[in-house]
């Protein structure tokens, strides 16, 4: 694995000798989730080492490229749309076209690509990203078409370049790859099974952070509370001696709390069946764990459950909520959902709309199931008419949102501890920040604030944000 890292790292230097002397430019796309965003931050990083800069004007690149993602379809639709648009600048001038990410495990669209946009010269899939160095250096050199993916499991690659968008919050991936084949999802598929990172590159990647000025970090992973437990089980074997004291999710946690320099940590995405006693104890002792808590739901109904292979019940579901709430304090949830799954009726509906009530989210990140080739759910029989799943969509939507507004009224009058991130995209003369609860604030202040903890009083909420003034 260094071997490999070494030798990119040579074809780094390739590519910047090749392009010495010019000011080359490059326009990436992201799609999908942070799991992909932090693909794209090694990708840029790599990028940046390779002599080329950073651009928004797709017209104006040297290199285009696209970090896809296929959980839904209209991912697919932003693909080819951008691909579409990039024949006549191909045309025009040599620009290079590089495509990666999940949607590229997917042979269906390789081949796809390879007929309606042969103008494409490098493809490569999320097992073979560390090889984009050599892929550009060959395309650049040879200008033959690059195909560069694997259907196997790939190893996790430590010591890849990465630029990362923010200077106070980063991203780290503690492991790659799912075990639980949902029958919506096509991430196993794509993504590979679970390979969990070694708990000592993800707590050194931590500290270095913490010695660049980071504050807050969010640990990823498609299903973070099973770190390191498929190896244990025997579906990838390691010597699990080597981790020392760190031999699950729960003692990772309580590691990197005592991280100095580092004041907030964040995980996603969690699995409620794993959602294990040692993990609620370390969120409740850890004070730097933030008490938001990303619980998927998917749907409210035991049935529908069921049919998406999710392996818990409503039941289930409810009775986790309920203790971990007793156990920690100020404990807050975010949740996914997902509208219109097969076979869901107006009864299992009514189940989400029940839980959503019941527990009160702080955040809903709300879905209209999507078809996805592959997967069961893809080929089961009793599939949703649009119409309806727009109109419990719409349904779902308008509950959510008046609980928001129920939320926020509690915060209305409390003191919030802030996580100052910068200037507001929508007034300039304001600054933005998040609470533990990443609820967002707005405020007025000085700009020597950003990159710090402020204790911030709520007077008003605006559905989306909170407003406050600085706490003497």
């Amino acid at each position: 694995m260094k071997q490999e890292i070494e030798k990119q790292l040579q074809y780094i230097e390739k590519v910047k000798e090749i392009n010495k002397g010019n000011k080359l430019k490059y326009n990436i796309l992201t799609m999908g989730c942070q799991l992909n965003e932090n693909d794209s931050e090694k990708l840029c990083g790599m990028l940046d080492k390779m002599g080329y800069e950073a651009i928004d004007n797709l017209n104006e690149a040297d290199l285009a490229l696209f970090n896809t993602c296929c959980v839904r379809e209209n991912a697919e639709d932003k693909l080819f749309g951008k691909l579409g648009e990039l024949k006549r600048i191909k045309n025009t001038r040599n620009i290079v076209i590089a495509i990666g990410g999940c949607m590229m495990q997917e042979e269906h669209i390789t081949e796809k690509i390879k007929q309606s946009y042969p103008y494409v010269d490098i493809i490569f899939g999320t097992h073979t990203l560390q090889n984009f160095p050599k892929d550009l250096y060959e395309t650049l050199t040879k200008r033959e078409k690059i195909k560069d993916i694997i259907d196997i499991d790939g190893e996790v690659y430590e010591g890849l370049p990465i630029k990362r968008d923010s200077q106070i919050k980063a991203s780290v991936t503690i492991m790659n790859g799912c075990n639980n084949f949902c029958s919506y999802c096509i991430v196993p598929y794509v993504r590979g099974r679970e390979r969990s990172r070694n708990p000592k590159d993800i707590i050194a990647e931590v500290k270095g952070l913490a010695k660049e000025g980071y504050k807050e970090i969010t640990l990823l992973g498609q299903n973070v509370n099973s770190y390191l437990r498929s190896e244990k089980t025997g579906v990838r074997k390691v010597n699990i001696e080597e981790y020392g004291e760190v031999d699950s999710f729960a003692k990772l946690l309580r590691e990197i709390n005592k991280i100095n320099g580092i004041e907030r940590i964040r995980f996603v995405s969690p699995h409620p069946k794993d959602f294990t006693e040692d993990v609620i104890e370390a969120i409740r002792d850890c004070n730097k764990v933030c008490k938001l808590i990303h619980l998927p739901l998917q749907s409210g109904s035991t049935q529908v459950l069921k049919a998406m292979n999710r392996k818990y019940t409503k039941d289930q579901y409810l009775e986790l909520v309920d203790k971990m709430k007793k156990q920690i304090p100020n404990l807050t949830l975010s949740t996914d959902i997902i509208v219109g799954f097969p076979g869901e009726t107006e009864e299992d509906f009514e189940d989400t709309l029940d839980v959503v009530k019941r527990v009160g989210f702080e955040q809903v990140y709300m879905f209209i199931y999507s078809r996805r080739v592959g997967t069961p759910g893809d080929k089961m029989e009793n599939q949703i008419p649009e119409d309806i799943k727009h109109k419990r969509f719409d349904r779902l939507k308008a509950l959510v949102e008046s609980q928001i507004q129920q939320n926020n009224e509690k915060y209305v009058g409390t003191v919030q501890e802030v996580l100052v991130e910068g200037l507001s995209k929508n007034n300039k003369n304001m600054l933005t920040g998040r609470t533990d609860s990443n609820k967002v604030v707005i405020f007025e202040g000085s700009k020597d604030l950003i990159n710090k903890m402020i204790k911030i009083k709520i007077d008003s909420e605006c559905m989306w944000y909170l407003k406050g003034i600085i706490e003497n």
